[in-house]
């Protein structure tokens, strides 16, 4: 294999070590092999570790250092690291690793290209992205957060591994709910009352009315039945029950009326969508999510085939009736997966069965993923062992399409408890973006007193948005994290802001070298030099791209890239502070050492690219 075509120096010894291991131990089987090869924690002991000698000698009955040692004597790494023996074992069986530099420089030469060394697949997959997903009437919360930035950015990522992304925002724009909101406008237009230039806050205040009025005070009545009270008290609360089921009963007729194409009722439902999805819409264009309009999948477009989807399930004996309701059995859940309410009213469920359907018959979908908090984790074990049951996830080719739900975790307060707004209710997002925003102009403007407001504005918005972005994508995403302002908006320490800090080096480091005359073009043909340690430390983390990126993307964890975007700027910053660039009297370490640097900025921009966070030359 030619050495010089490999970008990740940990993909070829995996491949050395493999074929090491099979000779040394040729009773272990081929396909139990990990290699275990990892970066070292001490540099001074070697590049990379191989600590595959102690698994595999408790599995074969002998002693961890024997096991090493059979390894490295069946070992060729010629061309890759420098001549192995058995000094360089360690501990109960480590084996240590020192790369040559012109192969460590070979892999970079391969890296630096377009597509940074990110392989393009032969046969690319079609991945269908559940993402955002807001309610129509509803204005975007904290809890949107995460499904906004968590699927754009798992679509995002398999974008960037070369496959073919679709997203799906599935809004909630259907329903009894909704019907009270249009039937709510409706009576204020017929008591005059213009709803033209209606906001989505007033909306909103019209949904938790509506749904209010709604709800008929029916415990309150059988208390009062069965424990006794004024009659006066007893009289107000049937007049409430009386007028909440009529406001039910014309809720419902609404709703008969939307579904059976209503034209007036029509009207006002898409007046409210458009009022919903145009706010919501540029909320997400604000958080540098790809989400827009052309993504957005209603429940309403799945109504017509709702009665398909269970009919189909009753006529293959798949649904069967229980107490009036429809439901199927799930093999290994307990409670089953309704689909039909007892009063013939489709569910959740019923809906996302025929999106399953869709999104692997029409949109052709490999993988459908779904990025979705965790407590819809039986849901969608209910929802995915039906379609499994039913074949909604067969493809054309009579294969099985990869159901995952990209389940996450809930954003915490300081207090420990689920993020709330100062007033205590439930924190609307654009505010929350606005504090950020505010916070760090403050910052910004700290650092920089002397920077024109119509500079430090979109700074201080890419700023707040990238540190609110990664505080969320960087931690393993099926976890709870506490957010906190303070923390996310610091410029030291793994945080957005101090990756865009890492950048802003880098190019503050070309804009003086051009300022100096130096030959910055030139530089790009200079061969890489890399004899400091912290040149090689930053050498073998850009090396780490393409192999993160592509098990990010596989794993539909962003976590990953994340963590390997905070180390390549802990690298530079390390880099930085020992290794002059532009204070090089060395013209060829000088040219090497601008390179490195153009590289080292240019897979940091492009990772940051993949996970969506914007990113600034100034601040």
């Amino acid at each position: 294999m030619n050495t010089h075509t490999i970008t990740d120096p940990s993909a070829l010894l995996d491949e050395r070590f493999r074929a090491a291991i099979i000779a040394a131990v040729p009773e272990f089987d081929p396909s139990r092999i990990n290699t275990s090869i990892t970066a070292s924690r001490q540099p001074k002991f070697g590049d990379f570790q191989c600590n595959a000698a102690m698994g595999i000698a408790k599995r074969v009955g002998k002693q961890p250092r024997e096991v090493a040692a059979a390894i490295v004597a069946n070992l060729d790494v010629a061309g890759i690291a420098s001549p192995i023996t058995e000094a360089d074992i360690a501990g109960p069986g480590f084996i240590n690793i020192t790369l040559l530099p012109e192969a460590l420089a070979a892999s970079l030469d391969a890296l630096d290209s377009p597509q940074l060394g990110i392989p393009i697949p032969a046969q690319p997959k079609t991945i269908v992205v559940d993402v955002c997903g807001v309610n129509l009437a509803k204005q975007m919360h904290v809890g949107h957060l995460r499904s906004t930035v968590l699927g754009d950015a798992i679509a995002r990522l398999n974008e960037r591994a070369g496959h073919r992304v679709k997203r799906q925002s599935h809004v909630g724009d259907w329903g009894l709910p909704i019907a009270m909101v249009v039937e709510k406008l409706i009576e204020l237009e017929d008591s005059g009352k213009s709803t033209d230039t209606i906001t989505l806050d007033t909306l909103n205040t019209y949904y938790k009315s509506a749904q209010e009025k709604c709800k008929g005070e029916h415990t309150a009545h059988k208390a009062i039945i069965k424990y006794g009270s004024h009659p006066k008290a007893l009289a107000e609360c049937e007049l409430r029950i009386e007028d909440a089921d009529a406001a039910m009963k014309r809720a419902k007729s609404r709703l008969v009326a939307l579904q059976s194409g209503d034209q007036r009722s029509v009207a006002v439902w898409q007046r409210i969508y458009d009022t919903t999805m145009t706010e919501c819409l540029a909320t997400c264009k604000r958080l540098n999510a790809n989400i827009t309009d052309e993504h957005s999948a209603g429940e309403s477009t799945y109504r017509d085939e709702l009665v398909g989807i269970v009919d189909d399930l009753v006529s293959r004996n798949i649904a069967e009736e229980d107490d009036g309701a429809l439901i199927v059995r799930v093999d290994g859940i307990k409670a089953p997966c309704i689909i039909r309410k007892r009063d013939g009213g489709f569910l959740y469920a019923t809906t996302d069965l025929a999106a399953i359907k869709r999104r692997v018959e029409k949109l052709e979908g490999d993988t459908v993923v779904y990025s979705v908090d965790s407590r819809q984790a039986l849901h969608f074990k209910q929802v995915f062992g039906v379609a499994r049951k039913a074949g909604y996830d067969l493809k054309s080719d009579g294969t099985q399409a990869n159901l995952v739900h990209a389940a996450f975790g809930t954003i915490m307060g300081d207090d420990g408890k689920p993020f709330k707004s100062r007033s205590g209710g439930t924190a609307k997002l654009s505010d929350l973006l606005d504090e950020a925003v505010t916070r760090a102009n403050a910052s910004v403007a700290e650092k920089n007193p002397d920077m024109p407001d119509s500079e430090r504005g979109p700074i201080a918005e890419a700023v707040a948005i990238a540190a609110i972005k990664y505080a969320d994508l960087s931690n393993e995403s099926i976890k709870d994290y506490v957010f906190n302002f303070d923390r996310m908006l610091a410029f030291e320490g793994d945080t957005g802001p101090y990756l865009l800090y890492a950048l802003v080096r880098i190019s503050s480091i070309f804009r003086k070298a051009n300022e100096s005359g130096i030959d910055t073009k030139g530089a790009m043909a200079a061969p890489f030099m890399l004899n400091d340690p912290a040149e090689k430390a930053l050498a073998l983390a850009i090396l780490r791209y393409p192999r993160t990126l592509n098990g990010a993307s596989e794993a539909f964890e962003p976590n990953r890239l994340c963590a390997f975007a905070y180390d390549l700027a802990s690298s530079f910053s390390s880099f930085f502070d020992k290794c002059p660039v532009l204070h090089n009297d060395d013209a060829a370490s000088q040219a090497s050492r601008l390179r490195l640097c153009d590289l080292a900025g240019r897979v940091l921009r492009d990772a940051l690219g993949t996970l969506g966070i914007p990113t600034v030359e100034r601040m």
